[in-house]
């Protein structure tokens, strides 16, 4: 069961992934405008909207297939003439839904896609948004994400990137010593593409944040906390995933392991080692058993259970010397103004998955959950989430993984950013809007509302992600002001601005007294909120100790 349920999650916190052989986009249309610039690497043809201009297909490195295959990118080559970029180029090779035989994605797929203003006054600098997708580094691409509105209502250039993914990103093999993560190494130089080619957009290249959501959240964190990223960006959002997000035993399923986002290099080398042996790559020296497997037909390589074996970044190297967590709280972060935050309903998306296999009817199947995940601390875990004070028992068990895995640890790791750097601009908030859109694909269940789970912010950001319904007047109004509260962190380092409600900072104080944005739709959704006390967070705080 945990390898449809994963592949689900991959596919859900991702968007859906088209079939394959199928077009991205479709082509310009006749009311549509070419309009070029010139890259560090040659001139590129873009489409021209109006308002924006959209840049897609645009290679950062080189494509890391063959020889290339983990290995630390290679640059792109340089072309002649101007290189069409209408159209996104393959998304990397994903996590296989369940039953498929044709492998979705391609391993030549580190490209980028950039949205920018059309009106560009003389010497305007821009600043520049980086998005990293989600999808569990599983599934996902830079190009599910449409980023029109960041771009023309918040005056941004904006950035979206495919990195390698799976067992092709972040696998690892004691002949390979301590490479680093090869997703992460993708990202970072994607960072560096935007270095040298931002100004070209009309974006500043000394203005970047990098923001990203779920895997690229927790991708984020990682560059926080890397010592090859300084200087790479200025300011970081993260959304739904933190240097300390993880999950307990039981929270995908009965049975699942425990979930931490980032695994020891030893770990991923044993894993690396069985699984060369497992292909038939275990005679010679570790020079032959490496040239053994990147001579592996991608189809041999990107099998649900490979790619769900390898996907979680390694520390122990030079690009996470130490687990990200650990690096956050013993102050080895980039002093840039941060973003934090969380979903209200977060784990509703992850349980509502899980629901058809694994039903939650009854108290006695809340508490065999209970047990599963928290051993002999099951009963002060049902203390505080008595299924009485929640609609079904399903509900209450989602509460209980939310504030466990996500708001808690989210508000924890903005502590230890406070603590460590005092004065350093730090913002939390708690996407909390009851009726938001739910994904498409996510099965319907009329006693579980999905309310505000995980992934369910971002189509505020981007339109482009398919929901079951559009947003409604209020959400639209909602969305106008996440726009506004992202790009003027972007612009600024800080995300307040005449007009909106106001966004208080983070403090290292315990408990965080209504210092978390709430951001809902409607008259007054938008204020501060004391989460620590409504999530639960000194339980939980405690537990963890």
């Amino acid at each position: 069961m945990l390898f449809p349920l994963l592949c689900a999650v991959a596919l859900l916190t991702a968007t859906a992934v088209p079939a394959a052989g199928a077009p991205h986009a479709p082509p310009p249309s006749a009311g549509q405008g070419s309009t070029v610039v010139k890259t560090d690497h040659g001139r590129v043809r873009g489409v021209s909207h109006g308002s924006y201009a959209t840049f897609d297909g645009i290679p950062y490195a080189a494509p890391p297939t063959g020889p290339l295959r983990w290995r630390e990118p290679a640059p792109a080559a340089a072309w002649q003439g101007v290189r069409d970029a209408t159209q996104p180029a393959p998304r990397c090779v994903q996590m296989p839904a369940p039953g498929a035989s044709a492998v979705v994605g391609s391993e030549d797929c580190l490209y980028l896609n950039v949205t920018a203003p059309t009106r560009n006054p003389a010497g305007k600098k821009r600043p520049v948004l980086v998005w990293m997708h989600g999808g569990a580094f599983l599934g996902g691409s830079g190009a599910d994400y449409s980023a029109e509105r960041l771009a023309v209502r918040g005056d941004t250039v904006v950035v979206t990137v495919n990195y390698r993914l799976g067992v092709f990103g972040y696998f690892g093999h004691p002949g390979l010593g301590s490479a680093p993560p090869f997703g992460l190494m993708d990202q970072q130089a994607a960072l560096r593409w935007v270095q040298e080619n931002a100004k070209g957009f009309g974006g500043d290249p000394r203005n970047v944040t990098l923001f990203g959501e779920s895997a690229g959240a927790l991708s984020t964190c990682a560059h926080l906390t890397s010592p090859t990223a300084a200087g790479l960006f200025q300011r970081a959002v993260l959304q739904s995933g933190s240097c300390l997000t993880s999950f307990p035993p039981g929270a995908l399923g009965p049975g699942t392991p425990a979930y931490e986002p980032f695994a020891a290099e030893a770990d991923v080398q044993t894993a690396g080692a069985e699984a060369a042996r497992q292909l038939g790559c275990t005679t010679g020296g570790a020079d032959e058993v490496l040239a053994c497997l990147r001579g592996q037909g991608t189809d041999r390589l990107a099998t649900a259970q490979l790619m769900q074996s390898f996907n979680r970044p390694a520390f122990g190297n030079a690009l996470l010397p130490v687990a990200p967590g650990q690096a956050l709280a013993s102050g080895r972060f980039h002093r840039v103004p941060v973003i934090l935050g969380t979903n209200h309903d977060e784990m509703r998306m992850f349980v509502g998955l899980s629901l058809a296999a694994f039903p939650i009817r009854t108290e006695d199947d809340y508490r065999a959950r209970l047990v599963d995940a928290f051993g002999p601390a099951a009963p002060a875990v049902e203390a505080q989430y008595p299924a009485e004070d929640h609609p079904t028992p399903a509900l209450a068990w989602a509460a209980a993984l939310t504030d466990r895995s996500f708001t808690c640890t989210t508000l924890a790791a903005g502590r230890a950013i406070a603590v460590r750097a005092p004065g350093l601009p730090l913002y939390g908030y708690e996407f909390s809007d009851p009726g938001a859109p739910v994904l498409s694909g996510l099965p319907a269940d009329p006693g579980f509302p999905y309310g505000a789970a995980h992934g369910f912010e971002m189509p505020f950001l981007f339109s482009s992600l398919p929901t079951e319904r559009p947003l409604t007047d209020a959400q639209h109004a909602l969305s106008d002001r996440m726009v506004d509260y992202w790009t003027g962190f972007a612009r600024t380092g800080n995300p307040n601005a005449a007009g909106a409600p106001f966004w208080p900072l983070l403090h290292s104080s315990s408990p965080l007294p209504r210092s978390v944005q709430s951001l809902a739709p409607g008259p007054g959704g938008v204020h501060t909120v004391d989460a620590y006390s409504a999530h639960h967070c000194s339980f939980w705080d405690g537990m963890s100790r």
